[in-house]
């Protein structure tokens, strides 16, 4: 297939809408591959990281945190924002820490997600942490989270029957298990 149409999309102008805290907003006119114009409405993020932590019994740390933009608590994997140029594995490291008090032996990549690519440019990394050691919890002031540790199997049912609904914990606890076979 040598006849491939050239997909990419040209920015012709751009214009700030929004600068936040953790997004910043932006409106593009582009010009399309058959040379029409066209927009695009951006939201830019630092990106995040997200860690799957599993104990010795294969029980999974999980944590509930209460999610504004849907107006209820969601059971996720620990995970955070990074800051601009931050290096996502050590951020993954300081993100478990502070959210569960989990410091783990052995830890790995999952690889990354892209959640939104229609709009939302985040890039979420993924990790697996094994052989934990457990100190305490260091959490954000503006943190508010409950943390258990439910067993690895459960996650998968959970992640299968639409109970969990958190695409980076979907992601994570569905790679593990193609991944490690349990």
């Amino acid at each position: 297939m040598s006849n491939q149409m050239d997909l990419t999309e040209r920015t012709l102008s751009r214009e700030d809408i929004f600068h936040g805290r953790v997004i910043t907003v932006h409106v593009d006119t582009v010009e399309l591959p058959n040379g029409a114009a066209s927009t695009r409405e951006v939201a830019d993020h630092p990106g995040g990281v997200a860690v799957l932590p599993l104990d010795g019994e294969n029980n999974v740390l999980a944590v509930t945190q209460y999610r504004y933009v849907f107006q209820r608590p969601m059971l996720e994997i620990p995970a955070g924002k990074l800051e601009y140029g931050e290096d996502p594995y050590q951020a993954g490291l300081r993100e478990l820490k502070e959210e569960t008090g989990a410091v783990p032996g052995r830890y790995e990549s999952l690889g990354k997600l892209i959640p939104s690519p229609g709009c939302y440019g985040e890039t979420l990394y993924l990790y697996l942490a094994r052989d934990l050691q457990m100190s305490e919890q260091h959490l954000d002031p503006d943190e508010f989270l409950n943390v258990e540790r439910i067993p690895f199997a459960e996650m998968v049912r959970r992640c299968l029957s639409g109970e969990i609904e958190d695409a980076k914990t979907l992601v994570a606890v569905l790679k593990a298990k193609a991944l490690l076979g349990l």
